[in-house]
């Protein structure tokens, strides 16, 4: 295949990595210099262009599949409308206009816009209840990748990620000095999220559907800060209640939705599609973090 990667980030540059060491062709997308040569690294041809500059878009190739993984950088609700829906619809404008555009087109989107379900599971079936500014523009975004890219021919999927961690994104001492805040956490290692888009891509799954890229266990906040702490051979950090930590009245509206926020998401459907995971727990995905600390 050729797969254009737009937005080549931290999901972006492994995947790059991962289809290249397949002998797929890819173009990683980015703006700045350094961004490109991080592209470069990976063996992938590296483009410079913006989702937000119709005129940019020019510039990318061809392709069979092309990848919309592009970041906000965290930022407010605005620039996420601006990136997350707006860069996504010119993409998918671009490419609708050509001649020889690609057939298949994957979104990386968020759990985040399953809301909140007291503790219960979700999956593909469950209502989209977006709870913040953000995951609805991300539920927005998810609408254009489905519904407006059919409309010019292109099958699109929705990969919704968990939380993502891995190298340079491991929150060992966030979970072991503490104080931690009672609920459920999602996760997905970064290699597996990486691998699961190639995944679908190379098998030529889930065209036209949204698939939850989550691991095999959510799991308790306060047991998962004691699971760590245990490994790294240090005391377990203090614990608090979700009521405790919004009564220090610290928190902006939106993360105190964060934390009122609690489900467990399911890879059922994943894993029925075939994808087998490299990290299927946090258990494997952060010994590599661990072992580390424990050689400091």
């Amino acid at each position: 295949m050729h797969v254009t990667v737009v937005g080549c980030g931290y999901v972006g540059l492994e995947l790059a990595r991962q289809l290249v060491d397949r002998d797929h062709e890819v173009v990683g997308v980015r703006r700045s210099e350094s961004g490109l040569a991080a592209v470069a690294e990976t063996g992938a041809e590296p483009v410079a262009a913006d989702a937000t500059d119709p005129d940019s878009l020019t510039a990318l190739p061809d392709t069979d599949a092309v990848v919309f993984a592009a970041s906000s950088g965290g930022r407010g609700a605005d620039a996420a409308r601006e990136v997350y829906v707006e860069g996504l619809r010119t993409v998918v404008a671009e490419y609708g206009d050509r001649t020889d555009g690609p057939d298949r087109l994957v979104y990386t989107s968020s759990t985040g816009v399953h809301g909140d379900h007291g503790g219960d599971w979700v999956d593909e079936s469950t209502p989209l209840d977006p709870t913040t500014e953000k995951t609805r523009v991300l539920a927005e975004a998810e609408r254009v990748a489905l519904e407006e890219t059919a409309a010019v021919d292109i099958d699109g999927t929705v990969a919704r990620f968990a939380g993502l961690y891995g190298p340079d994104r491991y929150r060992l001492s966030r979970y072991v000095e503490g104080p931690v805040t009672e609920g459920y956490l999602n996760m997905v290692h970064r290699d597996d999220a990486a691998g699961a888009v190639r995944f679908l891509l190379e098998s030529d799954r889930a065209r036209g559907e949204p698939v939850l890229v989550v691991d095999d266990e959510p799991v308790d906040k306060w047991a998962f800060a004691d699971w760590l702490a245990d490994e790294c051979g240090v005391e377990r950090p203090e614990k608090q209640t979700k009521a405790e930590r919004i009564a220090e009245g610290d928190l902006s509206a939106a993360a105190e939705r964060r934390i009122r926020t609690s489900k467990r998401c399911s890879n059922d459907y994943l894993r029925e599609l075939g994808y087998e995971f490299r990290f299927p727990t946090f258990r494997e995905g952060y010994r590599a973090a661990i072992d580390a600390a424990l050689a400091e």
